[in-house]
């Protein structure tokens, strides 16, 4: 900051003059005896020195920092901007996705029951449950927010997997709409009525 000389002024910390060349300094649009102009905290001089103007008092530059939130994840102080999320302060660039690492600031996210941080597609590829026939997750598609999941015979599907084991007709639509499970196979109407002829058939000639 900018510092002069003044003569007849009042001092802006003890509101005694400061009379004589080099006995004051100007900061902060005030007046002060170059002993006076100290940091609040530490005291130190701080003529010729950077310091950090807070509602009119003078802070050094170690002390200001201290005064700082730290970073969650980097526990560094926050000179600049402080994201806040989940109760704590972070730097933008700190708040990261804990699989991926992109930065998350303006993105949405959402936190698992440990507290970590994840952005939303990875947490489904991590949390959502899997699809018994191709084995990956069924999770919304990109830009949208729910998606659809079957369950049959305490098993998961995507709606494009749950297909008959025997013909491979989607059973979510179309004449073969509808499951017909057989000893823990997923089948459509039709193929259930042929197995279970072929199974009767093979009844009758084994008696």
């Amino acid at each position: 900051m900018p510092t002069s000389n003044v003569t007849f002024c009042r001092c802006a910390r003890c509101g005694e003059n400061v009379v004589g060349e080099g006995t004051g300094c100007t900061a902060m649009d005030q007046v002060f005896h170059v002993d006076c102009f100290t940091c609040i905290i530490c005291n130190n001089k701080l003529r010729g020195q950077p310091f950090y103007a807070v509602e009119k008092k003078a802070y050094c530059e170690p002390c200001y920092i201290n005064t700082l939130e730290q970073c969650n994840v980097c526990s560094k102080p926050i000179m600049e901007r402080i994201l806040r999320a989940t109760g704590k302060a972070y730097h933008p660039h700190c708040f990261t996705c804990v699989m991926c690492h992109r930065s998350l600031d303006g993105i949405p996210f959402t936190v698992d029951a440990g507290g970590l941080i994840h952005c939303i597609e990875d947490f489904h590829k991590k949390f959502a449950p899997r699809c018994s026939v191709c084995k990956e997750p069924i999770m919304p598609a990109p830009g949208q927010e729910e998606t659809v999941r079957i369950v049959a015979l305490d098993r998961d599907f995507h709606v494009h997997c749950y297909r008959c084991e025997d013909c491979g007709g989607l059973l979510s639509e179309g004449d073969n709409q509808g499951c017909y499970p057989l000893d823990g196979h997923i089948l459509c109407k039709t193929c259930n009525s042929a197995r279970i002829r072929v199974l009767t058939a093979k009844a009758s000639t084994d008696l």
